[in-house]
């Protein structure tokens, strides 16, 4: 009976079972900030007349970091998850159908520049990622 109370004791202690985190993959906030840094990022890449901010996109990069570590996810599931072919894939197929979304022809260069100024105009992440030359 001893034993007994004493087990109850001790697990009313350690508090309710923790859940079980989410994929990062299933984390909004994370999942869509960093298809938001790709896509600046492949914006840059295809408009001349565009470049990145670089110290904006580095420091965007370490307070998504920072979110995710806050939410309990440790430096190595952060890694896995940004390293992963499979994620990868999945994030270039969200990307190309926001292009696609937002009527962009990806053969023409001048496509992704009209995306990136009308980005940065509107004054969203993305567009807060870009400089226009």
């Amino acid at each position: 009976m001893k034993k007994l109370i004493i087990l109850i004791v001790g697990a009313s202690l350690m508090g309710p079972p923790l859940a079980a985190k989410p994929a990062l993959r299933d984390v909004a906030a994370i999942d869509d900030a960093l298809l938001d840094l790709g896509i600046a990022d492949r914006i840059r890449k295809q408009c001349p007349s565009i470049s990145a901010r670089m110290l904006k996109a580095l420091s965007y990069v370490r307070d998504v970091q920072k979110k995710a570590r806050s939410l309990g996810y440790s430096d190595q599931e952060i890694e896995a998850y940004t390293d992963s072919d499979e994620e990868k894939a999945r994030m270039r197929a969200r990307g190309a159908a926001f292009f696609e979304a937002k009527g962009v022809d990806t053969s023409d260069p001048q496509s992704y520049c009209a995306l990136g100024k009308a980005e940065i105009q509107k004054g969203s992440r993305i567009g807060s990622l870009l400089r226009a030359k």
